[in-house]
Protein backbone atom coordinates (compact mmCIF):
# COMPACT_ATOMS: atom_id res chain seq x y z
CA UNK A 1 0.00 0.00 0.00
CA UNK A 2 1.43 3.80 -0.52
CA UNK A 3 1.49 5.80 2.40
CA UNK A 4 -1.16 8.58 2.09
CA UNK A 5 0.31 12.21 3.63
CA UNK A 6 -3.49 12.78 4.57
CA UNK A 7 -3.30 10.05 6.99
CA UNK A 8 -1.77 12.03 9.92
CA UNK A 9 -4.22 14.85 9.62
CA UNK A 10 -6.94 12.28 9.76
CA UNK A 11 -5.82 10.86 12.95
CA UNK A 12 -5.74 14.12 14.51
CA UNK A 13 -9.23 14.97 13.53
CA UNK A 14 -10.42 11.93 14.66
CA UNK A 15 -9.19 12.94 18.54
CA UNK A 16 -11.18 16.48 17.88
CA UNK A 17 -14.41 15.50 16.61
CA UNK A 18 -17.22 12.38 16.71
CA UNK A 19 -17.10 12.13 12.84
CA UNK A 20 -14.58 12.11 10.50
CA UNK A 21 -15.83 12.87 6.52
CA UNK A 22 -13.49 11.74 3.71
CA UNK A 23 -14.33 12.69 0.21
CA UNK A 24 -12.99 12.54 -3.31
CA UNK A 25 -12.95 10.68 -6.86
CA UNK A 26 -13.76 7.26 -6.86
CA UNK A 27 -10.67 5.28 -7.21
CA UNK A 28 -9.01 7.78 -5.49
CA UNK A 29 -8.29 5.41 -2.27
CA UNK A 30 -10.60 6.52 0.29
CA UNK A 31 -11.33 2.96 1.48
CA UNK A 32 -7.81 1.52 1.04
CA UNK A 33 -6.93 4.77 3.74
CA UNK A 34 -9.30 4.72 6.15
CA UNK A 35 -9.18 0.40 6.37
CA UNK A 36 -5.95 0.36 6.53
CA UNK A 37 -5.48 3.54 8.96
CA UNK A 38 -8.25 2.03 11.32
CA UNK A 39 -7.60 -1.70 10.80
CA UNK A 40 -9.56 -2.29 14.25
CA UNK A 41 -12.58 -0.30 13.59
CA UNK A 42 -15.99 -2.01 12.10
CA UNK A 43 -16.41 -1.68 7.83
CA UNK A 44 -19.53 -1.28 6.49
CA UNK A 45 -20.47 -0.12 2.83
CA UNK A 46 -23.99 1.37 1.63
CA UNK A 47 -22.88 0.03 -1.73
CA UNK A 48 -23.83 -3.34 -0.29
CA UNK A 49 -27.58 -3.32 -1.54
CA UNK A 50 -28.31 -5.48 1.98
CA UNK A 51 -26.85 -3.17 4.28
CA UNK A 52 -28.13 -0.70 2.37
CA UNK A 53 -31.29 -1.56 2.34
CA UNK A 54 -31.18 -2.73 6.30
CA UNK A 55 -29.89 0.98 6.83
CA UNK A 56 -32.79 2.71 4.84
CA UNK A 57 -35.04 0.58 7.19
CA UNK A 58 -33.97 0.62 10.30
CA UNK A 59 -31.46 3.92 10.69
CA UNK A 60 -31.90 3.25 14.66
CA UNK A 61 -31.17 -0.31 14.42
CA UNK A 62 -27.67 0.04 11.89
CA UNK A 63 -26.58 2.48 14.58
CA UNK A 64 -27.26 0.38 17.36
CA UNK A 65 -25.30 -2.50 15.71
CA UNK A 66 -22.31 -0.13 15.00
CA UNK A 67 -22.68 2.19 18.08
CA UNK A 68 -19.04 3.71 17.33
CA UNK A 69 -15.35 2.77 15.84
CA UNK A 70 -17.24 2.03 12.63
CA UNK A 71 -15.74 3.09 9.04
CA UNK A 72 -18.99 4.25 6.80
CA UNK A 73 -18.07 3.86 2.91
CA UNK A 74 -20.42 5.37 0.36
CA UNK A 75 -22.91 6.97 2.96
CA UNK A 76 -24.39 9.15 0.67
CA UNK A 77 -26.30 6.40 -0.43
CA UNK A 78 -28.54 6.91 2.33
CA UNK A 79 -29.32 10.49 3.02
CA UNK A 80 -31.57 9.87 6.07
CA UNK A 81 -29.13 8.29 8.02
CA UNK A 82 -26.69 11.54 8.64
CA UNK A 83 -30.18 13.06 10.59
CA UNK A 84 -29.83 9.93 12.74
CA UNK A 85 -26.06 10.07 12.74
CA UNK A 86 -26.46 13.54 14.60
CA UNK A 87 -28.78 12.63 17.71
CA UNK A 88 -26.59 9.51 18.08
CA UNK A 89 -23.52 11.20 18.46
CA UNK A 90 -24.99 14.29 20.69
CA UNK A 91 -26.24 11.57 22.86
CA UNK A 92 -22.80 9.46 22.82
CA UNK A 93 -20.45 12.97 23.01
CA UNK A 94 -17.39 11.16 22.31
CA UNK A 95 -15.06 11.63 19.57
CA UNK A 96 -13.96 9.68 17.06
CA UNK A 97 -16.86 7.17 16.66
CA UNK A 98 -17.26 6.93 13.12
CA UNK A 99 -15.16 7.67 9.64
CA UNK A 100 -17.48 8.22 6.45
CA UNK A 101 -16.28 8.44 3.24
CA UNK A 102 -18.11 9.02 -0.14
CA UNK A 103 -17.32 10.12 -3.86
CA UNK A 104 -20.23 12.10 -4.73
CA UNK A 105 -19.73 15.60 -2.83
CA UNK A 106 -22.89 17.33 -3.16
CA UNK A 107 -24.94 14.50 -1.79
CA UNK A 108 -22.46 14.12 0.67
CA UNK A 109 -22.14 17.99 1.39
CA UNK A 110 -25.86 18.74 1.37
CA UNK A 111 -26.90 16.06 3.69
CA UNK A 112 -23.92 17.11 6.42
CA UNK A 113 -24.57 20.65 6.02
CA UNK A 114 -28.01 20.07 7.39
CA UNK A 115 -27.03 17.47 10.24
CA UNK A 116 -23.91 17.13 10.82
CA UNK A 117 -22.27 20.86 10.73
CA UNK A 118 -20.19 21.63 13.77
CA UNK A 119 -19.80 17.76 14.58
CA UNK A 120 -17.30 16.70 11.48
CA UNK A 121 -14.64 17.95 9.99
CA UNK A 122 -14.13 17.15 5.84
CA UNK A 123 -11.02 15.96 4.28
CA UNK A 124 -10.67 15.88 0.47
CA UNK A 125 -8.25 12.79 -0.88
CA UNK A 126 -7.41 13.27 -4.69
CA UNK A 127 -5.22 10.76 -6.44
CA UNK A 128 -1.88 10.43 -5.31
CA UNK A 129 0.57 13.42 -4.96
CA UNK A 130 3.95 14.04 -6.75
CA UNK A 131 5.46 13.24 -3.26
CA UNK A 132 3.60 10.57 -2.58
CA UNK A 133 4.73 9.05 -5.83
CA UNK A 134 8.15 9.41 -4.92
CA UNK A 135 7.96 8.36 -1.63
CA UNK A 136 6.69 4.91 -2.57
CA UNK A 137 9.18 4.64 -5.51
CA UNK A 138 7.07 4.76 -8.26
CA UNK A 139 7.91 7.95 -9.61
CA UNK A 140 7.29 8.06 -13.20
CA UNK A 141 10.86 9.16 -14.98
CA UNK A 142 9.83 12.52 -16.80
CA UNK A 143 7.13 15.33 -16.71
CA UNK A 144 5.70 13.73 -19.64
CA UNK A 145 5.01 10.38 -18.34
CA UNK A 146 4.10 12.03 -15.26
CA UNK A 147 1.22 13.78 -17.17
CA UNK A 148 0.36 10.97 -19.00
CA UNK A 149 0.60 8.32 -15.70
CA UNK A 150 -1.47 10.62 -13.71
CA UNK A 151 -2.01 10.12 -9.96
CA UNK A 152 -4.84 7.05 -9.71
CA UNK A 153 -3.37 4.66 -6.82
CA UNK A 154 -4.67 1.55 -8.81
CA UNK A 155 -2.21 2.26 -11.43
CA UNK A 156 0.49 2.01 -9.34
CA UNK A 157 -1.14 -1.12 -7.12
CA UNK A 158 -2.27 -3.34 -10.12
CA UNK A 159 0.28 -2.08 -12.98
CA UNK A 160 -2.49 -1.37 -14.76
CA UNK A 161 -1.83 0.56 -18.54
CA UNK A 162 -2.97 4.09 -17.66
CA UNK A 163 -4.71 3.74 -21.44
CA UNK A 164 -6.51 0.65 -20.02
CA UNK A 165 -7.54 2.09 -16.26
CA UNK A 166 -8.77 5.63 -17.97
CA UNK A 167 -10.71 3.83 -20.84
CA UNK A 168 -12.64 1.67 -17.55
CA UNK A 169 -12.82 4.91 -15.25
CA UNK A 170 -14.46 7.07 -18.02
CA UNK A 171 -16.95 4.43 -19.42
CA UNK A 172 -18.20 3.69 -15.55
CA UNK A 173 -18.11 7.35 -14.02
CA UNK A 174 -20.45 7.78 -17.19
CA UNK A 175 -22.90 4.86 -16.58
CA UNK A 176 -23.21 5.04 -13.14
CA UNK A 177 -22.38 8.24 -11.52
CA UNK A 178 -23.81 10.58 -13.90
CA UNK A 179 -26.57 8.84 -13.59
CA UNK A 180 -27.18 8.88 -9.74
CA UNK A 181 -26.82 12.95 -10.20
CA UNK A 182 -28.52 13.45 -12.65
CA UNK A 183 -30.94 12.60 -15.39
CA UNK A 184 -28.88 13.02 -18.86
CA UNK A 185 -30.62 11.49 -21.72
CA UNK A 186 -28.17 10.94 -24.68
CA UNK A 187 -24.46 9.52 -22.50
CA UNK A 188 -22.97 9.75 -25.65
CA UNK A 189 -23.33 13.56 -25.92
CA UNK A 190 -22.32 14.17 -22.49
CA UNK A 191 -19.19 12.05 -23.34
CA UNK A 192 -18.53 14.12 -26.49
CA UNK A 193 -19.09 17.36 -23.64
CA UNK A 194 -16.47 15.90 -21.23
CA UNK A 195 -14.24 15.55 -24.10
CA UNK A 196 -14.63 19.14 -25.64
CA UNK A 197 -13.93 20.50 -21.22
CA UNK A 198 -10.59 18.40 -21.70
CA UNK A 199 -9.47 20.03 -24.82
CA UNK A 200 -9.97 23.56 -23.04
CA UNK A 201 -7.73 22.75 -19.60
CA UNK A 202 -5.79 25.97 -18.52
CA UNK A 203 -8.14 28.38 -20.85
CA UNK A 204 -11.14 30.90 -19.88
CA UNK A 205 -14.01 28.71 -19.46
CA UNK A 206 -16.27 30.22 -22.41
CA UNK A 207 -19.70 28.75 -21.42
CA UNK A 208 -21.69 29.69 -24.62
CA UNK A 209 -18.75 28.60 -26.70
CA UNK A 210 -18.42 24.94 -25.44
CA UNK A 211 -21.78 24.90 -25.54
CA UNK A 212 -22.15 25.37 -29.05
CA UNK A 213 -19.64 22.79 -30.19
CA UNK A 214 -21.83 20.46 -28.03
CA UNK A 215 -24.89 21.59 -29.53
CA UNK A 216 -26.21 21.94 -26.58
CA UNK A 217 -27.90 25.20 -24.44
CA UNK A 218 -26.03 27.15 -22.18
CA UNK A 219 -28.11 26.10 -19.21
CA UNK A 220 -27.57 22.35 -19.86
CA UNK A 221 -23.52 23.21 -20.26
CA UNK A 222 -23.65 24.77 -16.39
CA UNK A 223 -25.72 21.89 -15.55
CA UNK A 224 -23.39 19.83 -17.11
CA UNK A 225 -20.09 21.42 -15.94
CA UNK A 226 -21.67 21.53 -12.03
CA UNK A 227 -21.94 17.26 -12.00
CA UNK A 228 -18.45 17.31 -13.31
CA UNK A 229 -17.40 19.27 -10.72
CA UNK A 230 -19.32 17.69 -7.93
CA UNK A 231 -17.79 14.31 -8.84
CA UNK A 232 -14.22 15.53 -8.79
CA UNK A 233 -13.47 15.37 -12.52
CA UNK A 234 -12.69 19.54 -13.04
CA UNK A 235 -12.62 22.31 -10.94
CA UNK A 236 -12.29 26.05 -11.35
CA UNK A 237 -9.72 28.57 -10.82
CA UNK A 238 -11.17 31.65 -9.82
CA UNK A 239 -9.82 34.94 -11.26
CA UNK A 240 -8.04 37.02 -8.91
CA UNK A 241 -9.56 40.24 -7.02
CA UNK A 242 -7.05 42.42 -6.93
CA UNK A 243 -8.10 44.99 -9.52
CA UNK A 244 -4.49 46.39 -10.02
CA UNK A 245 -5.47 48.15 -13.88
CA UNK A 246 -9.80 47.81 -13.58
CA UNK A 247 -9.56 45.78 -16.98
CA UNK A 248 -9.34 42.07 -15.64
CA UNK A 249 -11.35 39.46 -16.91
CA UNK A 250 -14.20 37.55 -14.66
CA UNK A 251 -14.37 34.10 -16.02
CA UNK A 252 -12.53 31.05 -14.42
CA UNK A 253 -10.17 28.58 -15.74
CA UNK A 254 -11.21 25.09 -16.26
CA UNK A 255 -8.95 22.22 -15.28
CA UNK A 256 -9.44 18.52 -14.38
CA UNK A 257 -8.17 16.95 -10.76
CA UNK A 258 -5.88 14.14 -12.89
CA UNK A 259 -3.65 14.72 -16.07
CA UNK A 260 -3.98 11.16 -16.78
CA UNK A 261 -7.93 11.59 -17.15
CA UNK A 262 -7.25 14.70 -20.00
CA UNK A 263 -4.82 12.57 -22.07
CA UNK A 264 -7.44 9.60 -22.12
CA UNK A 265 -9.91 12.02 -23.42
CA UNK A 266 -7.71 13.97 -25.60
CA UNK A 267 -7.03 10.22 -26.91
CA UNK A 268 -2.86 10.39 -26.34
CA UNK A 269 -2.24 7.14 -26.80
CA UNK A 270 1.59 7.02 -25.27
CA UNK A 271 3.23 9.75 -23.24
CA UNK A 272 5.62 10.64 -26.07
CA UNK A 273 2.65 11.90 -28.01
CA UNK A 274 3.55 15.06 -25.75
CA UNK A 275 6.15 16.26 -26.30
CA UNK A 276 4.81 18.05 -29.96
CA UNK A 277 0.79 17.83 -28.34
CA UNK A 278 -0.52 21.39 -29.02
CA UNK A 279 -1.27 21.47 -25.35
CA UNK A 280 1.65 20.13 -23.34
CA UNK A 281 1.79 23.67 -22.13
CA UNK A 282 -2.20 23.53 -20.92
CA UNK A 283 -1.28 19.75 -19.48
CA UNK A 284 1.95 21.08 -17.64
CA UNK A 285 0.14 23.82 -16.09
CA UNK A 286 -2.71 21.59 -15.08
CA UNK A 287 -0.39 19.24 -13.39
CA UNK A 288 1.43 21.57 -11.39
CA UNK A 289 -1.80 23.79 -10.10
CA UNK A 290 -2.87 20.04 -9.40
CA UNK A 291 0.43 19.29 -7.26
CA UNK A 292 -0.08 22.80 -5.35
CA UNK A 293 -3.66 21.65 -4.79
CA UNK A 294 -3.20 18.58 -3.58
CA UNK A 295 -0.73 19.84 -0.61
CA UNK A 296 -2.96 21.93 1.04
CA UNK A 297 -5.93 18.75 0.84
CA UNK A 298 -3.51 16.46 2.09
CA UNK A 299 -3.19 19.01 5.40
CA UNK A 300 -7.02 19.57 5.89
CA UNK A 301 -6.69 22.97 4.63
CA UNK A 302 -8.88 24.64 1.44
CA UNK A 303 -6.53 26.16 -1.32
CA UNK A 304 -6.23 30.14 -1.73
CA UNK A 305 -5.30 30.00 -5.36
CA UNK A 306 -6.42 32.17 -8.09
CA UNK A 307 -4.95 33.56 -11.50
CA UNK A 308 -4.39 37.34 -12.95
CA UNK A 309 -5.41 38.77 -16.08
CA UNK A 310 -6.67 41.56 -17.51
CA UNK A 311 -7.88 42.16 -20.89
CA UNK A 312 -4.87 42.90 -22.75
CA UNK A 313 -4.33 39.34 -22.44
CA UNK A 314 -1.23 39.52 -19.28
CA UNK A 315 -1.46 36.64 -17.86
CA UNK A 316 -0.15 34.98 -14.53
CA UNK A 317 -0.63 31.27 -14.51
CA UNK A 318 -1.16 31.15 -10.23
CA UNK A 319 -1.38 33.83 -7.56
CA UNK A 320 -1.07 32.22 -3.84
CA UNK A 321 -1.57 33.22 -0.37
CA UNK A 322 0.61 31.85 2.22
CA UNK A 323 -0.84 31.56 5.91
CA UNK A 324 2.52 31.09 7.24
CA UNK A 325 4.01 34.26 6.07
CA UNK A 326 1.40 36.93 7.29
CA UNK A 327 -0.84 35.75 3.85
CA UNK A 328 1.74 37.14 1.87
CA UNK A 329 0.84 37.09 -1.91
CA UNK A 330 2.83 35.11 -4.40
CA UNK A 331 3.10 34.71 -8.54
CA UNK A 332 3.49 31.70 -10.02
CA UNK A 333 4.09 31.38 -13.91
CA UNK A 334 4.40 27.93 -15.45
CA UNK A 335 6.40 26.99 -18.17
CA UNK A 336 6.90 23.66 -20.05
CA UNK A 337 9.89 24.39 -21.51
CA UNK A 338 13.42 23.44 -19.82
CA UNK A 339 15.75 26.11 -21.30
CA UNK A 340 16.36 29.22 -19.41
CA UNK A 341 14.78 32.52 -20.94
CA UNK A 342 14.45 35.94 -19.63
CA UNK A 343 11.03 36.25 -21.78
CA UNK A 344 9.51 33.75 -18.63
CA UNK A 345 9.53 36.79 -16.53
CA UNK A 346 7.38 39.47 -18.78
CA UNK A 347 4.33 38.74 -17.15
CA UNK A 348 5.74 38.96 -13.52
CA UNK A 349 7.39 42.00 -14.54
CA UNK A 350 3.98 43.71 -15.15
CA UNK A 351 2.18 41.99 -12.37
CA UNK A 352 4.84 44.01 -10.48
CA UNK A 353 4.97 47.17 -11.50
CA UNK A 354 0.79 46.87 -11.18
CA UNK A 355 0.50 45.52 -7.55
CA UNK A 356 3.44 46.91 -6.24
CA UNK A 357 5.02 43.75 -5.07
CA UNK A 358 8.84 42.97 -5.08
CA UNK A 359 10.21 40.28 -7.17
CA UNK A 360 11.08 38.59 -4.16
CA UNK A 361 7.12 37.86 -4.90
CA UNK A 362 7.46 36.31 -8.37
CA UNK A 363 8.66 32.52 -9.16
CA UNK A 364 8.56 30.55 -12.95
CA UNK A 365 8.30 27.20 -12.15
CA UNK A 366 9.72 24.93 -15.52
CA UNK A 367 10.80 21.58 -16.72
CA UNK A 368 14.66 22.17 -16.87
CA UNK A 369 16.85 21.30 -13.96
CA UNK A 370 18.49 24.14 -12.89
CA UNK A 371 17.32 26.66 -9.98
CA UNK A 372 18.33 30.48 -10.52
CA UNK A 373 17.75 33.40 -8.44
CA UNK A 374 17.22 36.35 -10.96
CA UNK A 375 16.82 39.92 -10.60
CA UNK A 376 13.37 39.13 -11.73
CA UNK A 377 12.06 36.55 -9.65
CA UNK A 378 13.58 32.90 -8.66
CA UNK A 379 13.32 30.40 -11.53
CA UNK A 380 12.35 26.80 -9.99
CA UNK A 381 12.69 23.09 -11.41
CA UNK A 382 9.50 21.46 -11.44
CA UNK A 383 10.98 18.55 -9.32
CA UNK A 384 12.24 20.84 -6.51
CA UNK A 385 8.78 22.77 -6.24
Amino acid sequence: MIRRDIAAHLTKLLSMYPVVTVTGPRQSGKTTLVQNLLSDWSYVSLEDPDMRSFCQSDCRGFLESYPEHTIIDEAQRVPSLFSYLQTHIDAKNNNGMYVLTGSQNMNMMESISQSLAGRTSVLKLLPLSYEEQKTAGVLPASVNEQIFTGGYPRIFNSHIPPNQFYKDYIELYVERDVRQLKNIGNLDIFTRFVKLCAGRIGQLLNIQNLADDCGIGATTAKSWLSVLETSFIIYFLQPDYRNFTKRLVKSPKLYFCDTGLVCSLLEIKDFKQLETHYLRGNLFENLVVNRFRTRFFNNGEEPSFSFWRDKNGVEIDLVSQNPAKDNSVFAWEIKAGSTYSEDYFKNLKLWCSYSGFSSEHCSVIYTGQNALKTKNGTLIPWNEL
